[in-house]
């Protein structure tokens, strides 16, 4: 199953590095990670999409919240928002071939935000499944670069990632 998990953490060197390990060392496989600082000066969210057993994802969320610098972790089941951002680059051989793909652009609302005489590059916002989609209905006039930031997302409504104080181990 996939999960979109949200970290809040303090911003310390090594923080990134000791989430990861300790997902790795529980067997899941991290698919996208995108980390940021927040609104609050000195914290970092830290949103990963991984796969995996919910039994599993639960004792990894245990050990998450045994870190020093970690301040809050949310599995995003409950409706959420979710985004991801994309960077295509597309070979254009010709005029007929650049109409036709900004024609897919425009149908995805992707922008345009670079324009060379054998290439565009497109940015698109959306959920995986838009990014996806993009990407290969540009595939056949030739791929020359993509890059995608990572899933970010937040629940909807009132519920919100805050500091909230650590329990006594």
């Amino acid at each position: 199953m996939r999960h979109l998990v949200s970290v809040l953490v303090q911003d310390n060197p090594g923080v990134l590095q000791r989430i990861a390990g300790l997902i790795a060392r529980r067997g899941f496989n991290i698919e996208s990670l995108a980390v940021g600082r927040t609104h609050q000066p000195g914290l970092s969210r830290i949103s990963l999409v991984v796969s995996g057993d919910d039994a599993v994802l639960e004792q990894v969320e245990k050990q998450l919240n045994r870190l020093i610098e970690v301040i809050k972790v949310t599995d995003h089941a409950e409706p959420h928002v979710e985004r991801e951002l994309a960077l295509v680059k597309v070979s254009i051989a010709g005029m007929e071939e650049r109409l036709e793909v900004k024609d897919i652009a425009e149908a995805f609302r992707a922008r345009i935000v670079d324009v060379a005489r054998k290439s565009i590059i497109f940015e698109l916002t959306g959920d995986s499944t838009k990014v996806n989609n993009f990407v290969e209905a540009l595939r056949p006039y030739g791929l020359l670069e993509v890059m995608r930031t990572g899933a970010v997302g937040m629940s909807r409504g009132e519920q919100v990632l805050k500091v909230r104080e650590k329990k006594a181990v």
